[in-house]
């Protein structure tokens, strides 16, 4: 089975350094990655990657138009056994709990811990198996 990760940002530079940091993984075949530039195009890649070959979106809070906030009850509604880790550069109280509300089961802040990461895709990858 092909297993996503679907990652939403709308900085040009994340999509290489995911595929930089996870390059051993995306190369032996773990799982594959795919990346949108807005919650908007994310929410059209989510809805043509079907359960449960999806197992994970992770998402920048603060992008233009709609924001990953906005987002995550969209993408819930459509996929509520995908976890979804938002990503920011603010890692707040306020913002976590609005995360945690909305449906995301963790909130990463920049720069990423990879190898916190890791561990979590790790794990989805166990459930998915």
């Amino acid at each position: 089975m092909n297993v996503y990760i679907l990652v939403v940002d709308d900085e040009p530079d994340v999509e290489a350094l995911f595929r930089q940091q996870f390059r051993r993984d995306l190369r032996a075949g773990r799982f594959q990655m795919e990346f949108a530039p807005s919650a908007a195009d994310a929410l059209k890649l989510a809805a043509e990657v079907r359960d449960p070959s999806l197992i994970l979106i992770l998402s920048d809070i603060n992008m233009p138009g709609m924001s990953g906030l906005d987002m995550l009850p969209k993408v819930r509604a459509e996929h509520p056994d995908v976890p979804v880790i938002m990503i920011t550069a603010y890692g707040d109280a306020e913002t976590r709990r609005k995360a945690i509300e909305r449906g995301a089961i963790g909130l990463l802040t920049k720069p990423i811990d990879f190898a916190l990461l890791r561990k979590q895709i790790d794990t989805r990858l166990e459930q998915a198996a």
